[in-house]
């Protein structure tokens, strides 16, 4: 007698444990795989399911803001995690935060006492063969062993690296009364920002930079805090000299502003060249998202702000995500899943949050959603499903995914994490200049969608999935 369906799900952080009661919810059997408290993790310091390491907020509740809307998203689609962090929360301002301890024990209790949840106290050192419909949702600290067998199944060269990135800021926000658009030697098409620096402004930001407070590892990120020489932190490259940055991500050889330079005796207008220019490099097609070139950084976040609104042009400069440093684990994505977040060479496994290269735990808890619906849906014999790029869940898979627009906008070199942001969304209809305004459009389209999505994902699976 042929055996019902089931699903393993490997980690029962925020994403696993989503994927884990989505798939038990909807009457598919779940093994869900944690090696702790078994085999511990440098980062956990309990063995309850969904456990909060670096903070207990959500991110703001407004459904105008990318996470709050993120978070709509989620509470229309039933999630369990969210559901869970609204029943713990703990006063914040405007943001979702949760008693962490409460909120894990409570997630901890409603998978453990699923009857089609089975819990298996273990690791998973390897991936299970490729019959067998699995979902990993080991975040950024996947063990050694199984990150070792997803790099040969993946032919990726590495997974499991000391990660930096650098700053990202809105496009809207950079000012071109200072600014410029221009590649270097006008090679091509104008496809940076560039912000010029005299002498005094370059010296001044050096001498601020080096004095900068950075940021303290955590004692697994000391153990690995070696960095490829291509991608050093700002800070270590100021430090190594006054004019080490000027031959390194702020050279200024071959950009020239129009603006700038004198006119000879002959009347010929002279372009002179800038002491160091800041470049930003685009992150998304409709250029709403703008990276700081080079400027991978430990500073804290506080620190990141000031100096980087000391550069001419991004005195105002709104940040979308601050630079960060640390001992990571994620996949080259887009190279590797689709919009369902199956792999493009395995369509039984699945991938699912910090791992595809989300960032926060909303996103995460998404990535869990949308993987443990489409295993469950794999386990039945029905197709899978994607979500619109007009919603913010669809908008972050796409980003992580193979999805054309992704191909098309992002350099697969050099493959970053990213947050929820309304960067990532398609344009409206109607451009609308007020940005409050033009979030509240965004949140209004988006609910609209996952609305139509519930309605048509009900009428076709009525009898085997209940959102």
């Amino acid at each position: 007698m042929k055996e019902d369906p089931s699903v393993i799900v490997i980690g029962a952080g925020l994403a696993g444990s989503e994927a884990a009661w989505q798939i038990a919810s909807s009457g598919v059997k779940v093994t869900l795989f944690e090696m702790r408290p078994k085999k511990k993790s440098p980062a956990h310091h309990s063995s309850q399911f969904a456990e909060l390491v670096c903070s207990n907020s959500f991110g703001a509740l407004s459904s105008d803001r990318a996470a709050g809307l993120l978070q709509e998203e989620l509470r229309e689609l039933q999630s369990i995690v969210i559901a869970k962090a609204d029943q713990h929360a703990v006063p914040a301002g405007g943001a979702l935060a949760v008693d962490r301890s409460q909120f894990s024990k409570s997630i901890t209790h409603e998978l453990s006492s699923h009857p089609l949840i089975k819990i298996e106290r273990e690791e998973c050192p390897h991936l299970p063969n490729a019959d067998q419909i699995t979902i990993l949702a080991t975040g950024p600290l996947t063990s050694q062993s199984l990150a070792e067998d997803i790099k040969e199944f993946t032919g990726e060269k590495e997974c499991h690296f000391f990660d930096a990135a650098s700053p990202i800021i809105t496009g809207d926000s950079i000012d071109f009364s200072k600014a410029f658009r221009a590649s270097r030697y006008d090679k091509g098409d104008a496809d940076y920002v560039n912000c010029p620096m005299n002498k005094e402004e370059y010296l001044q930001f050096h001498s601020e930079l080096i004095k900068a407070e950075q940021a303290e590892l955590k004692d697994f990120d000391k153990e690995s805090a070696l960095f490829f020489e291509g991608c050093l932190p700002i800070e270590q490259l100021a430090k190594r000299g006054i004019d080490t940055m000027r031959f390194g991500p702020l050279k200024p050889i071959g950009l020239w502003d129009p603006r700038w330079g004198d006119v000879n005796d002959k009347n010929i207008r002279i372009l002179k060249r800038a002491h160091a220019v800041v470049q930003l490099r685009q992150e998304d097609k409709a250029g709403k998202l703008w990276n700081l070139v080079g400027f991978q950084t430990n500073l804290k976040w506080g620190e990141q702000k000031r100096l980087i609104r000391m550069i001419p042009g991004l005195s105002k400069a709104e940040f979308i995500r601050f630079g960060v440093m640390h001992r990571n684990t994620f996949l080259e994505s887009p190279k590797l899943i689709e919009p369902s977040l199956q792999f493009i060479n395995r369509k039984t496994l699945f991938a699912a949050g910090q791992l595809t290269g989300t960032e926060g735990y909303a996103a995460a808890i998404a990535g869990g959603w949308l993987a443990g619906t489409n295993a469950a849906l794999l386990a039945k014999g029905l197709n899978t499903i994607t979500l619109p790029p007009s919603t913010m869940i669809g908008a972050l898979t796409n980003f992580v995914s193979n999805s054309q627009e992704s191909l098309r906008v992002q350099n697969k070199k050099n493959f970053q994490p990213m947050p929820a942001n309304f960067g990532l969304l398609p344009e409206l209809d109607n451009r609308i200049n007020n940005k409050r305004e033009r979030y509240k459009q965004y949140r209004d389209r988006s609910l609209g969608k996952i609305k139509q999505l519930k309605e048509t994902f009900i009428t076709k699976t009525s009898s085997t999935k209940t959102i």
